[in-house]
């Protein structure tokens, strides 16, 4: 089977990732040595510091998989885009300025700001599926709203949006807060694939191998090759497999009365 980055950022120059061709071909061999085949390049989208339209990531996609096969890179890349939600957001897509995981059009990698989920969301997701697009929410588990309060996510994903967690908030890279959430997003049925989010930044590295591991000692084999199969099936444009969804269990605290 095929393992399928559906979040990184290893084009180089466009935004917060990769900051030459040098290290872009570093994370791309990071990223096979963790066992990927395929990425989604997705660098950031109207997020308030980077712009990155639809036919300058078609160029830069198609100038780094031949620098790729001239290293003999064995990764396969297709563009993409993470896109933040805003007030722009449906005028992108209306105007085919918007790249999807899928040549179908169908999946859409969705960003939040990372301290809050904007008050018009639903309304706003509502509108995106209305145009058939299903978006995919890129790690919630690092959403400082989502954390405080769970329910959050549970009404987009009840709305039927799909959620991608990074890897290395699972294995703990960003703490054991983040890391404790992660697992339980997993556990609660919420999160369908994951990804690297890969960086070249402290802490950003590519970590797939490792959280796959985990994944498979926590939530067996069948979890793990669900997770690789939902990701393959977002970048074919193909039905996601859910599992039953349930609210993110909650710590309960013992009372003791007088």
């Amino acid at each position: 089977m095929a393992v399928v980055d559906l979040h990184c950022h290893l084009l180089p120059q466009l935004d917060d990732g990769s900051k030459s061709l040098e290290i872009s071909l570093e994370l791309a061999n990071d990223a096979v040595n963790n066992g990927v085949t395929h990425a989604l390049l997705t660098p950031h989208h109207m997020n308030g510091v980077y712009v990155n339209h639809k036919a300058d990531v078609l160029e830069e996609t198609a100038a780094f998989a031949d620098q790729l096969a001239l290293n003999g890179i064995d990764l396969k890349v297709f563009p993409g885009q993470e896109v933040r939600i805003n007030g722009e957001l449906l005028n992108a897509i209306d105007n085919d300025d918007i790249l999807y995981a899928d040549e179908t059009k169908k999946y859409l990698m969705l960003e939040f700001p990372d301290n809050d989920v904007p008050h018009y969301t639903k309304s706003m997701i509502y509108e995106v599926e209305q145009r058939g697009v299903t978006p995919v929410i890129v790690h919630p588990e690092r959403n400082a709203a989502i954390l405080a309060k769970p329910e959050l996510l549970l009404e987009l994903i009840t709305a039927g949006c799909l959620a991608q967690l990074t890897a290395s908030s699972y294995v703990g890279t960003f703490g054991k807060k983040v890391e404790k959430f992660s697992h339980d997003l997993i556990a609660a049925g919420q999160v369908n694939v994951l990804a690297s989010d890969a960086h070249h930044l402290p802490g950003r590295k590519y970590e797939m191998r490792e959280a796959f591991d985990k994944l498979r000692h926590e939530f067996g084999e069948e979890r793990a090759t669900l997770f690789e199969q939902s990701a393959e099936d977002i970048l074919n444009g193909n039905p996601v497999e859910r599992v039953n969804i349930q609210p993110v269990a909650q710590k309960r605290h013992r009372f003791f009365g007088r």
